[in-house]
């Protein structure tokens, strides 16, 4: 789950990460008071969860509390593209007002889950406000990695080196190893899948701080976290990804045009991928799971026909918990109910198969049942490009 920069900011102030003073608001009559309280000067910032937003016009400096004020204005309510959004970008309902800092050097620090070690990893870098995927494609020794363990937390000495490693001056020393490890700390006791702060800045006091936050939390920990729940946003979130999730179902929007519904992670990967392989291009990934009823069936393919980028759809299933016939009644219920006029390939292996195909063929529906799955997706790439 993905939350806010302010967000990300009031939780990791809360262990401890420097932040400057800000205050988010949804109405710009109040920016210029809050530049006021800051001094004057403020920075403007768009609320979205998107990288990009200063190259997008999303970010700006107020040189006064009128400017501030103005700005407001003109951020609020616009519709943000940056390389993150594509083309449609994103509606601006939030922003937020921030103090401004000298800015002697920016870093980057990072941390996600390294699979290969099993453990978190610490990403540190000098060049900050890059995006990080940029700086590895064009200099992967100018990121420092170290991996730490969840119930420790990264050590002292950790940080210190990675500090060295940034090349901060050792009045900055102390300031860097309380964010670092404090960081660490926000990212074990929150469960999060990446925290990342770019830019880190060092001032002319030689003091480090958060200038910008991103946090994403692990929806399989949300359980332990009830208090973080509020902080989801679905307005930023795609339309049908928020139906799915209400039916506990795994629903990912893509770009193409062959809808797919599977059970089974890997069985949809897999989908997806002889898709592209028979020269389709898959719309969405969704993964109904494995104890699935008729009714989750029922709303998943409703969801994916509400794609209106969607040409055909293609639901392979191996029969386990989710029994053939369970998903060819949901499947049958479900295209009555929207009278469906699209081409539909259906795939089904295992448990009460017969008993599926027979739910099917009398259905009077116009059904195309593969074989196997090559067989399927040719079948419903060749529908989706309009081919018999």
């Amino acid at each position: 789950m993905k939350i806010h920069e302010f967000q990300a900011k009031e939780l990791l102030r809360g262990f401890g990460v420097a932040v400057p003073r800000s205050r988010v608001i949804d109405q710009p009559d109040d920016a210029a008071d809050i530049a006021r309280e800051f001094g004057g000067r403020a920075v403007v910032k768009a609320q979205i969860h998107a990288g990009g937003r200063g190259q997008g016009g999303g970010v700006k400096l107020a040189a006064s509390p009128e400017a501030a004020n103005q700005l407001a204005r003109q951020i609020l309510g616009m519709t943000l593209v940056t390389h993150q959004t594509g083309p449609e970008g994103r509606l601006v309902r939030r922003v937020l007002i921030e103090e401004t800092a000298t800015i002697v050097k920016e870093l980057y620090l990072g941390i996600v889950l390294d699979r290969a070690s099993g453990m978190p990893v610490f990403m540190a870098s000098a060049a900050g406000g890059m995006e990080i995927e940029e700086v590895a494609a064009k200099d992967p020794d100018a990121i420092r990695k170290v991996t730490f363990a969840p119930d420790t937390g990264l050590l002292p000495y950790q940080a210190r080196e990675l500090a060295f490693a940034l090349g901060l001056p050792a009045a900055a020393l102390n300031s860097a190893v309380k964010i670092m490890t404090s960081l660490a700390r926000a990212y074990t006791a929150l469960d999060c899948t990446l925290a990342e702060i770019n830019p880190l800045i060092l001032t002319a006091d030689n003091q480090v701080m958060a200038l910008d936050a991103k946090i994403t939390l692990d929806d399989n920990a949300l359980y332990r976290h009830p208090e973080l729940k509020a902080l989801r946003d679905l307005n930023e979130e795609d339309p049908l990804e928020v139906e799915a999730s209400l039916y506990g179902l795994n629903y990912i929007k893509l770009d193409g045009n062959v809808a797919c519904m599977v059970n089974g992670a890997g069985l949809a990967m897999a989908t997806m991928d002889i898709i592209k392989y028979a020269g389709g291009s898959p719309a969405n990934f969704l993964d109904v799971g494995g104890g699935a009823n008729s009714e989750q069936v029922r709303h998943a393919f409703q969801i994916l026909l509400k794609d209106p980028s969607v040409k055909a759809v293609l639901i392979n299933i191996f029969g386990g918990i989710l029994r053939c016939d369970t998903l060819a009644t949901g499947v049958v219920e479900a295209a009555r109910a929207v009278d469906l006029k699209l081409p539909l390939v259906i795939r089904m292996e295992g448990t009460n198969v017969e008993q599926g195909r027979a739910i099917l063929a009398a259905s009077g529906l116009a059904i195309t049942v593969a074989g196997d799955m090559r067989d399927a997706a040719k079948k419903v790439v060749a529908a989706a490009a309009g081919k018999k």
